[in-house]
């Protein structure tokens, strides 16, 4: 099972209201609860009463129950200091309300300290693990002993150090982390199509930034020109439809594994259009993939917007930006290539929105 931030909302909603819970920290005083939350995905606001007597009221974000679904795997102990780095200042209230909920528990594994050769087993931190087979009382604690010492690395290392120096101004009133993010996921799609075998095209428009040493239009795979792919050659007007499209994969000049566009909540409509209007008026190709790249936390707005009838022929595809940077670092971790996958390999990291075909 795949949580998401509705599941960890359910979850917290249900716990009794006007009610204090403590901090999973043995050395925290301070406690706190749930006020109300707003559904299906939040914000949930809470009311924190502090050491010295103290209260203030604030709230956990839908990019922070996003954030958390997205890093929690069923019996994998979970670090929230880890997870949420110095970010958010309610990730400890999260972790408590979380810890009261019927399927968490928390836990202190031991910790696996490598020096040269050897090792050594040291007293671990507060962790919370997801057990939703084996439900305990809600709104108490509970502490797991079985959970043996682990490794504090990061099962994954998904490294976003080269992509933050995409320097943009904000456009078409679009904020400049928008569009920053919008392009760091063109890049990302890009890099992937790459291991994979597949050409990019991406939208005219972005190909004049800027991306370290060279200009986005110039990296490794990009199309220079959509005319350049014998699959659209006898098509002009699908060729002027896909200009401003975001990222088109292509592969042996016969086949378009996937058309995307990346989308903040705001621009979903307008990227089905333009896929739509493009599927139209190109070629008839089999097993095309129509993609919307979007925010974790947009993923019920993309589903709503992409079952208007409409769009119905499109079949359209969810590819979160989560999805697309694990797939990007395991792709890169493991040496994947299209050599060793075959290319249904990436119907693995998006979802359906069609509901009859939903796999998780």
């Amino acid at each position: 099972m795949k949580l998401t931030a509705e599941n960890l909302l359910r979850a917290i909603a249900s716990l009794p209201k006007n009610t204090w819970f403590n901090y999973v920290s043995e050395r925290t005083q301070t406690k706190v609860q749930v006020v109300r939350v707003q559904e299906p995905e939040g914000p949930i606001y809470i009311r924190r009463h502090k050491r010295d007597g103290t209260q203030d009221d604030c709230s956990i974000s839908k990019e922070m129950l996003w954030r958390a679904a997205n890093a929690i795997s069923e019996n994998v102990p979970i670090n929230f200091e880890r997870v949420f780095g110095s970010s958010y200042n309610t990730r400890s209230a999260l972790e408590a309300l979380l810890a009261h909920t019927s399927e968490f528990y928390w836990c202190k594994p031991g910790r696996i300290e490598l020096i040269h050769d050897s090792s050594r087993i040291k007293e671990g931190h507060k962790h919370l693990v997801w057990r939703p087979s084996q439900p305990h009382q809600k709104a108490s604690m509970y502490k797991v002993e079985d959970i043996e010492a682990i490794s504090e690395l990061p099962s994954q290392l998904v490294s976003y150090d080269s992509l933050t120096g995409v320097d943009v101004a904000p456009t078409d009133n679009i904020s400049a982390e928008v569009k920053r993010r919008h392009l760091q996921m063109q890049i990302r799609l890009i890099e992937i199509g790459c291991m994979l075998g597949f050409r990019t095209w991406v939208a005219q428009n972005d190909k004049g930034y800027q991306y370290g040493d060279q200009k986005i239009g110039m990296l490794d795979g990009v199309i220079g020109q959509l005319s350049e792919e014998r699959i659209l050659s006898s098509f002009p007007e699908a060729i002027n439809a896909a200009k401003l499209i975001d990222c088109v994969w292509f592969k042996n000049g016969r086949f378009m594994p996937a058309v995307m566009e990346v989308e903040h909540s705001t621009g979903i409509t307008s990227g089905l259009n333009r896929m739509k209007k493009f599927q139209e008026l190109g070629p008839p190709v089999r097993d095309v993939r129509w993609v919307i790249v979007a925010a974790d936390e947009d993923r019920a707005e993309v589903l709503r917007k992409a079952n208007d009838p409409q769009f119905a022929s499109l079949e359209t595809k969810y590819f979160s930006y989560g999805a697309v940077e694990e797939l990007y670092d395991l792709c890169k971790r493991r040496g994947v290539t299209n050599l060793s996958v075959n290319e249904g390999f990436i119907d693995c990291f998006m979802e359906s929105c069609i509901p009859s075909q939903r796999v998780h």
